[in-house]
């Protein structure tokens, strides 16, 4: 497993109509590195945003799916998804309020 820093597991938050209802449950989703596992993720969103304190982690690998361009088959390229569930009293993170 490879030596991750807490600024190298969040890759990108995940921006889509089903995330952003997500949000009023304080469930908020982001695009991690492959590596990652859910400790990481935990003690990255609590870094990276204060004032969140995270509930639980759920997690999801996300195959590449098969594309071809004529002859030639290839594939895009596998990724890792994580909706982080926040607990009742910690404050909201900030990416997301002017969405």
């Amino acid at each position: 497993m490879a030596d991750l820093k807490y600024y190298d597991v969040i890759l990108k938050p995940v921006v889509t109509e089903k995330s952003m209802s997500f949000m009023a449950d304080k469930k908020y989703t982001f695009y991690v590195n492959p590596d990652a596992n859910k400790s990481q993720i935990k003690e990255a969103v609590e870094k990276m945003f204060d004032g969140a304190k995270v509930k639980k982690v759920n997690t999801m690998n996300i195959v590449g799916k098969n594309k071809r361009r004529g002859m030639t088959v290839g594939r895009t390229a596998a990724s890792k998804k994580a909706i982080v569930q926040l607990t009742e009293d910690s404050k909201d993170i900030e990416i997301f309020s002017g969405l």
